[in-house]
Formats: structure tokens, C-alpha cells, sequence
């Protein structure tokens, strides 16, 4: 459109063309890639789009997406589609971007629209000019990009998956377009009867583009004259008139697409997994597209082995005899036989130890010995020379067929490779499989143990030495992080908020998780964010996490209402929170509906203990009396709390299903009289009557004499919580 449009060709165009959305502002839906605070957002906010490739089904906003990126950028913004263009566009597109470079220096963006349509030779003509910046491409596709194309320019650019809208999304869409003047109906009065906007956002679908053309339709042909005379005049939507006016959506299936694997993925896997509703809508849904049933019941005919198997050893011929009936009787009647062998399928009991045989598979590229036993050979050449076949016992010369005897090689015995399950026939045969297994085995140990010829008596100091050795607090925090990331489900657009009290440990992790999402991290200290910071100014400028300093614990202020987070995890962060459910409720606020939260603290109350130390019985007690009052200070922040009542905390907050699970640690830690010095004078003094402070002094001396100097193992106890904010 260009500046001279005037309004009566303006509203000429779609409806869906013109309520495209200007800028981000006006963008509804895919929250996960266009939210607050994810990476594609604050590219185009700050104008430093890479490379990216829009995938997702039709309607979703990757075009739109696209042109609001047009809107926003300072580069220059060209278009081709890949349906109309061909490798002469692409390279008058690609002269025009070397002058612009040359001598204007002006990047370019190239959207390529069904980006796939393109071939491989097509794609390869692109691919230099993306490598050396002459374009930053924006591409658009509904299939697969990772099947459609070009590994190579997949592999230098972040690909973006946007999903089906939902209705609420799509009635923000219907609304935007029923109140907007300019491009929209907002100039007329229209109502709808109940039921009737329900209608059209049911039907579309998830696509925006089909909402808004059958919105039209429904508003330009209900009155006799569109637009009215007057444009007071309502216009009444009736639920007749919109369900003329979107008719049922067609299903969106290509046999040689993306889709096609998606479903009959979905087919087999609602088969496996006994459910016979799920397993006749994927069927429903490939029929109606048109998928053809020879390739449906091959699919079935596996799954009656690999996920029925020896369970329900009818299941294959069920299949087979359905499949060749329905070759005799063909379409449509033949949709009774599809329904006959999926129901079967998906009722029967399951068993997939068919799968036994890719794990022998397995062992015999790996074994190193694979003999066949001698009594196994072939004994009809060379018995008399070889002796092949002495021993041999034939089975059915045995009672009930069977004899303990060697099958396997010699360097394979014992090895299991068929789990027959408990469902089904195979759960009458397992106890007789189980039982002969072991007499064979049994059968089989002729060989004598192995002489045993060295023996060194145990040494329990040596041992404690080399684990220490081995492991050290790397390990430990290795440990801490796994288990602290284990307990959530991050996706690469999730938004992370770390409580981050050592070195950035949660941070890069964090960071690694979420490359298209975003980090936040708060630091107790000025000088831990400032390392934090030199570490993050190697990453590039929108891939760094954003760091603050926040002495205090009000969280809410340094953030806005919408910056919201997936995840919230920390170490020790509750540790030197003096109001700590007030600190609970700012987390709480900052999260989104599906977060979840992850922490990992430290017990004192829980931990060593000096006292414990101490071999003088009067000395123990001293300070064991010390550390009662220590524990009890409910001022002090640091020891005022335990598992449970940092649990307690969290669900007054808000928090659901809040659970945790304690570890202890025994920690290598070396014990200095400095050490000695700081824990009597800072914690136990203070707290000590005066008449036991000549004891006091006896117990430093004696501490001092015993272990300055010492590695000693010192006990942690640390809990791992974890919450999230669904009520179910």
C-alpha cells in the first residue's frame, strides 16, 4: 500500500491483510517466543536480529511476525516468495544488498516466505550471502525446517516454532478487529447473538487468518448494503450467519509433509498406549485426510510385535487377516476392518520384549569371544576328527521336551536378552522362562572360580585419602545443579530468575538451558555481580543475562508487572532473609502460572556442630548448652529456621505441592585456630555465662591442640525444595 491509498481502496484489501499487526504492541499470541522478556523480543526492540526461521501451521503470525519486524528495523527490509521467485530474484536481491553495504553501509533483511518451496540448489545460491552478512534472513515455512531445508542454513539460524493460537488469543483477535476505526469495523455497531463469535473461533481453529476472513464475511454480508448508510445502524450477527460464513475447517495433513509423521506418530503411540478413544481420532483424522490404508495397516502390523508382542501373540494375526480383508473389500466398507485391527491393537495387553533381540543385536557387535559351544557344532563332517556335536543333548528325548544344557557361547553366559512382561500370555509363561533360565545357568558354571592371588587388609585412612583425592567441591556443586535443574521442565524459550550466591555456578547453567528465553540474576553483592558481568561480556550482547544487585529483599520493584518467570532457583538464598515469607510472597508475585521453584539450602540447624568435637565430657556439655541457645535465637536469620518451616514458609506464600528432600554431605574441611577463634568469639561467647568463660578458654586451647591444622570430615545437611503454583 502506498502513501496515496485513500480509504475506499484501503478497504478493499482482506480484512486479515489490513488488522496485521503494526509493532510488537498490537502482536496477540506466542507468548513463548514474543513475551516479555525473551530473546526474540529484545532483538527487534533493540535492532539486532540474526538470522531466524519462522516454522509453524498456517495463520499463526510468521508473516505478520515478519512485517512487524519491517516496521521496527532500520535495515532495509526486502520480500520474496519462494513460491513466485526463483535464483534471477534472489540475485538482483542480492546486487542491491552489496550496494546498500558498499556504499551505505546498510544491512539488509531478506524474508523469504515458504521458505521450503525453494530446492536445494535454490537454498545453496542463498546460503553464502547469509555466512557473510550480505543478508540477515528471515524465513517462513510450514513444514519442518529441519527436513525442508538446507542443513546447512538451519545450522546458522535460531528456529523459531510458533504454535495454533487459542481461543483466548483468538478473541483478543476478534476484538482488535471489532474495535479498531482505522483498519478495522470499530466505526460500526455490530453485535453477535450467542453463541455466534463462539462459532467462528471454534472453527478456526487456531488461525488467525481464517477467524478474521470468516468475521468478515459474516459482517459485509448480514446487512442488504455494507457498509450502511448510517453507520449507527447495528449490524446483528446471527449464529446462522456465522456458521455460514466459516464452514468446517479442513484438516491439515500432508502425506509428504511434517504432519503426516506427526499424526501417525501420534496413531502408534496412543495404540501403545491402550488408549482406543485417541487411537480412533489419529485413524479418523488420517482417513479424512486421505492417508492410504495399506500404509496404516503396515504401521499396525508392526506396532502387534513391537508393542504387543508376545503378550497377546494373536494380535498379529488379527492384523493381518483385517488388512487382507480389507484389500478384498476396499473403500469404505473397509473402514470396518481399520477399526476392527486398531481397536484390537489398542485394548490388548502390551509387551514390548520383542525388543530383546536389538539388545543381542547389540552385544554380538561388542562381544569379543562368540564361539559356538562344541556340542552346539554341526557334527555330521567332522565328528569323528573335530569331535563337533559330542554332548549333545536332543530335548526330546527329555520329560515335557526340555533338558538343562549350554546355548549361548561360553563368554556370554548369563547374559538375559528376553523379559517376558506380566501381561497376558506372556504373564503365563514367565515363572516356567524364569525358572528354566536359571537351571540352565546353573547347569552351565562348570568352570571353578577364579584363584584369588593377591590380598592387602583394608585400609580405612588410605581409602577416606583417595576419595578425597577423586572429589573435591566442584563435585559437590556439580551435584547441587544437577539436582536443582532435575527438578524442572525448561524449554529454550523459558525466562529464569537465578538467586545467585556464588560465582555464576546457576547462572551459565541457566543460560544453556534457555538460549531463546532469557536470565535474570540477582546478586547479595556488588563484587559478585561484577564478576558475574566480566564473565557475561564474552557472550554476545543479547544472549548475556541480565544481572542485578539487591542488597535487600524486595524483589517486585526491580521488576515490571509483566516480567514474569518460568523458573526461579537459588542456592542459599533464603539463608540471610530476615522476613523470610515476605520474601516468599515477592517470589511468588514474579512468577508465571507455570513456573516452578528450585532451591537448594542449608540446614544449620542440622549440620556440625562444635561441641561434637569436643572429647572432654565438661567441655562438651558447655557448649553443647552454648548451641541451645544459639539455635533458639529466633532474631538470627541465619539459624532461626529448618526444612520444615522454609516449607510451611512457602505455602503460606502461595506455593503448591512444596516438597523436599534433605542430603547429607560430609565435607573434607581443614580446621585452622583462626577457625577456632571466630566460632567461640562470634556465635559461643556472646551467649556463655561469666562464670564458664575460664572454661570457655580451656575448651579453645584444647580445641586448638587437637585439630588446628586437621582435615576433618564436617557434616552439611542440605534440602532440596522444590514448588510450583498449580492448584492441581
Amino acid at each position: 500500500m502506498n502513501l496515496f491509498t485513500d480509504a475506499s481502496e484501503q478497504h478493499m484489501q482482506p480484512l486479515a491483510y489490513r488488522m496485521r499487526p503494526q509493532d510488537l504492541s498490537e502482536y496477540i499470541g506466542q507468548e513463548h517466543i514474543i513475551g516479555e522478556g525473551r530473546l526474540l523480543r529484545r532483538a527487534i526492540q533493540a535492532d539486532q536480529l540474526s538470522s531466524v526461521i519462522f516454522y509453524g501451521p498456517p495463520g499463526t503470525g510468521k508473516t505478520t511476525l515478519a512485517r512487524v519486524i519491517a516496521n521496527t528495523t532500520k535495515s532495509h527490509f526486502s520480500t520474496i516468495n519462494a513460491v513466485l521467485s526463483g535464483v534471477k530474484e534472489l540475485r538482483q536481491e542480492i546486487e542491491e544488498a552489496k550496494n546498500r553495504r558498499e556504499y551505505y553501509q546498510k544491512r539488509t533483511i531478506l524474508f523469504v516466505d515458504e521458505v521450503h518451496r525453494w530446492n536445494k540448489s535454490q537454498q545453496d545460491a542463498l546460503l553464502p550471502w547469509v555466512e557473510n552478512g550480505t543478508f540477515i534472513l528471515i524465513g517462513a515455512t510450514t513444514e519442518n525446517p529441519y527436513f525442508e531445508v538446507n542443513a546447512a542454513l538451519v545450522s546458522r539460524s535460531r528456529i523459531f516454532q510458533l504454535t495454533r493460537l487459542d481461543e483466548k488469543d483468538l478473541y483478543a483477535i476478534a476484538q482488535q478487529a471489532l474495535s479498531c476505526t482505522d483498519r478495522g469495523y470499530g466505526s460500526y455497531s455490530i453485535t453477535f447473538e450467542d453463541g455466534a463469535l463462539e462459532h467462528l473461533v471454534s472453527i478456526a481453529a487456531g488461525d488467525a487468518r481464517s477467524l478474521l476472513n470468516a468475521l468478515e464475511l459474516a459482517v459485509e454480508t448480514t446487512p442488504e448494503r455494507f457498509p450502511p448508510e448510517d453507520p449507527a445502524q447495528e449490524i446483528y450477527i446471527t449464529r446462522e450467519a456465522a456458521e455460514e460464513s466459516i464452514q468446517q475447517k479442513a484438516v491439515l495433513y500432508d502425506k509428504e509433509g511434517d504432519y503426516h509423521y506427526d499424526v501417525i506418530s501420534a496413531f502408534i503411540k496412543s495404540i501403545r498406549g491402550s488408549d482406543p478413544d485417541a487411537s480412533l481420532y489419529w485413524l479418523a483424522r488420517m482417513v479424512q485426510a486421505g492417508e492410504d490404508p495399506k500404509y496404516i495397516f503396515r504401521r499396525m502390523l508392526i506396532s502387534a510385535c513391537e508393542d504387543v508382542g508376545m503378550a497377546d501373540p494373536q494380535a498379529l494375526g488379527v492384523v493381518s487377516a483385517a488388512a487382507a480383508a480389507y484389500d478384498r473389500v476396499g473403500l469404505p466398507e473397509g473402514r470396518f476392518h481399520l477399526t476392527q485391527a486398531v481397536l484390537y491393537l489398542s485394548t490388548a495387553a502390551k509387551s514390548n520384549s520383542s525388543l530383546g533381540f536389538f539388545t543381542a543385536l547389540k552385544q554380538m557387535e561388542q562381544e569379543t569371544d562368540g564361539e559356538v559351544p562344541n556340542h552346539l557344532k554341526d557334527g555330521s563332517r567332522d565328528k569323528k576328527g573335530f569331535g563337533h556335536g559330542n554332548g549333545y543333548l536332543y530335548p526330546h528325548a527329555y520329560t515335557d521336551h526340555w533338558v538343562t544344557q549350554q546355548y549361548l557361547p561360553t563368554a556370554m553366559q548369563g547374559s538375559v536378552f528376553y523379559q517376558p512382561s506380566d501381561q497376558g500370555y506372556e504373564k503365563q509363561i514367565r515363572t516356567q522362562v524364569e525358572q528354566r533360565r536359571e537351571a540352565q545357568l546353573e547347569g552351565a558354571l562348570t568352570e571353578p572360580y577364579p584363584e584369588i592371588l593377591t590380598f592387602s587388609p583394608a585400609n580405612t585412612q588410605r581409602e577416606k585419602w583417595l576419595e578425597r583425592l577423586i572429589s573435591d567441591r566442584g563435585a559437590v556443586q556439580d551435584t547441587v545443579r544437577t539436582r536443582i535443574f532435575s527438578q524442572l521442565k525448561l524449554q529454550r524459550h523459558s525466562r529464569v530468575l537465578v538467586l545467585e550466591q556464588g560465582r555464576g555456578m546457576l547462572v551459565w547453567e541457566a543460560c544453556r538451558h534457555t538460549p531463546e528465553g532469557g536470565v535474570s540474576v540477582i546478586c547479595r553483592k556488588e563484587s559478585l555481580t561484577r564478576e558475574i558481568i566480566g564473565y557475561a561480556a564474552q557472550l554476545p550482547e543479547l544472549d548475556r543475562p541480565h544481572i542485578i544487585t539487591a542488597a535487600d529483599d524486595h524483589l517486585q520493584q526491580l521488576f515490571g508487572d509483566r516480567d514474569l518467570f518460568d523458573a526461579v532457583i537459588g542456592q542459599h538464598a533464603f539463608t540471610r532473609v530476615a522476613d523470610k515469607l515476605q520474601f516468599a510472597r515477592e517470589l511468588y508475585a514474579l512468577c508465571s502460572e507455570d513456573a516452578r521453584l528450585s532451591l537448594c539450602e542449608i540446614i544449620p540447624r542440622a549440620g556440625q556442630r562444635l561441641s561434637e568435637l569436643c572429647r572432654d565430657p565438661k567441655h562438651r556439655r558447655l557448649l553443647e548448652a552454648a548451641e541451645l541457645l544459639i539455635y533458639r535465637d529466633t532474631a538470627n536469620c541465619m539459624v532461626n529456621f529448618d526444612e520444615q518451616s522454609l516449607i510451611d514458609v512457602l505455602r503460606a506464600a502461595g506455593f503448591r505441592h512444596v516438597s523436599s528432600s534433605a542430603q547429607q554431605l560430609d565435607e573434607p574441611r581443614r580446621i585452622t585456630s583462626k577457625d577456632i577463634d571466630t566460632w567461640l568469639n562470634a556465635s559461643y561467647r556472646p551467649v556463655i555465662e561469666a562464670a564458664d568463660l575460664q572454661l570457655l578458654e580451656q575448651v579453645r586451647e584444647q580445641l586448638k591442640k587437637q585439630y588446628d591444622g586437621q582435615i576433618i570430615d564436617w557434616r552439611i545437611i542440605q534440602c532440596f525444595i522444590t514448588g510450583d503454583l498449580q492448584d492441581s
